[in-house]
């Protein structure tokens, strides 16, 4: 197993290719592995990247085995399974789980994040300490969305989801947002990230309109397919949300005279990674960043 030191309490656990092949390491080993590392217990954050096979193989057994040593992994605060990039597996192969029994295994844990749709689920969402959540994904899945939108998570700080596209998964529409921006219930909200999506005017519309832009100080709109249309309704409402510190569109098709409207508002901003849309057979395209 090969293992990344990210800070002194984070590390990355994962298996290299030729380790998955010739040594037959893949997800009944892994959490064995981990547990027979003696820094382990010092640990207050877990990474979990390639399992091996994980375009063939789902996460399942590695979910699995943490409940069944939940004893063993209670110290652990941020758990993030499914971190690997495109040349260990696109995100829209990566075959994750079914996480309903990680809530009550891991009642300490503050931040869940996982990279990956496919096979996804989310169960009954219950936890009262859990500060993150976020999902990495070409495509969420409607089903999820309304696991989120049913979630009884009263710490929950921060709401990053890729809501992507539907050739990866996002089976749903920009009504499917707005019912779970209107029927969540997370009083603590901080940072609210919608992101990656083709839709993102119209998100970005839902967004300003919700509940939740008295509460947060972050808003995370980025790495979609965001125009002037949607920038000039941020140039017209932020000013409402004094509330608003930062403001993240990076990864936009904006035009430069409205991305130097957005960078001189009061607040922190990042317009960058600007796009132009392209042509094909006298059609206009755009594409969310993470759509492979």
């Amino acid at each position: 197993m090969k293992v990344d030191a990210i800070t002194p309490k984070t590390k990355k656990y994962f298996y290299t290719y030729e380790q998955y092949e010739d040594e037959g390491k893949g997800t009944d080993t892994l959490v064995n592995d981990i547990l027979s590392d003696p820094e382990f217990p010092e640990l207050t954050e877990l990474t979990i990247g390639d399992w091996g096979g994980c375009w063939e193989d789902g996460c399942q057994k590695i979910i699995d085995e943490i409940v069944d040593h939940a004893e063993r992994f209670s110290h652990i605060q941020g758990l993030f399974i499914g971190d690997m990039d495109y040349e260990e597996c696109e995100v829209s192969w990566i075959i994750q789980g079914n996480y309903s029994r990680l809530w009550a295994a891991l009642p300490h844990l503050k931040a869940l994040t996982i990279k990956g749709s496919t096979d996804l689920s989310l169960g009954d969402i219950r936890h009262e300490n859990l500060e993150s959540l976020t999902i990495i994904c070409g495509g969420l899945p409607e089903a999820v969305i309304g696991q989120i939108e049913n979630a009884k998570l009263p710490n929950l700080k921060k709401l990053l989801l890729y809501i992507g596209i539907e050739d990866y998964g996002f089976d749903g529409n920009a009504d499917t947002i707005k019912a779970l921006l209107e029927n969540t219930d997370f009083p603590k909200l901080e940072y609210l990230g919608i992101v990656d999506s083709e839709i993102q005017d119209q998100l970005t519309q839902i967004v300003l309109d919700s509940k939740y832009m008295n509460l947060i100080h972050t808003l995370d709109l980025s790495n979609g397919t965001l125009t002037d249309k949607g920038g000039e309704l941020l140039l017209k409402k932020l000013p409402d949300y004094p509330n608003i510190k930062k403001l993240d569109v990076h990864y936009n098709y904006l035009t430069d005279e409205v991305a130097r409207k957005l960078e001189a508002l009061p607040i922190n901003t990042d317009t960058s990674e600007r796009n132009k849309p392209w042509e094909y057979k006298g059609e206009s395209y755009m594409n969310a960043m993470l759509t492979e």
